[in-house]
């Protein structure tokens, strides 16, 4: 997993408005890249939706949002459509950014051990540079902590 102080390495991701998400695009701004398991899941759909809910307050702190899972654009679209989300949902299909910041791991649901992503959440300071790690996310009062951490 990177490292709080450490550069981020530029990528590029398809998203599900028909565009390439790429992080260097995005200097001079804060970043937040949130990683999660599966479109239209309980949690993830909470979590989309309380970022939703919270867009105004990000803009206004000058910070960018993107989800990132597995998912293709195709189900990134549909989710996107039904919850009327309003940030970038990135179609991380071969799995290369969620390596790339340490989120695929192995997990285990019933005794039974398979790879997935885990969610995190991870904030990066106007020159690229990652400020601030949120690990195995719990999905309640999340994007309020994510907020009072842009604000300091």
């Amino acid at each position: 997993m990177l490292e709080v102080n450490e550069a981020v390495p530029d990528f590029s991701i398809a998203t599900d408005e028909d565009t390439k998400f790429v992080l260097s695009e995005h200097k001079g701004k804060h970043v937040l890249v949130y990683f999660y398991p599966k479109d239209n899941t309980p949690g993830c759909t909470t979590e989309a939706c309380d970022f939703r809910e919270s867009m105004a307050q990000f803009n206004q702190l000058n910070c960018a949002v993107i989800g990132i899972s597995k998912d293709s654009v195709s189900s990134h679209k549909k989710f996107k459509e039904k919850y009327q989300l309003n940030f970038p949902l990135g179609a991380d299909e071969t799995g290369e950014v969620s390596s790339l910041f340490g989120v695929w791991k192995e997990k285990s649901m019933f005794r039974r051990k398979y790879f997935g992503i885990v969610r995190t959440t991870f904030l990066l300071d106007e020159r690229g540079v990652l400020k601030k790690v949120w690990p195995k996310v719990k999905v309640s009062n999340h994007v309020q902590e994510v907020i009072l951490a842009l604000n300091q």
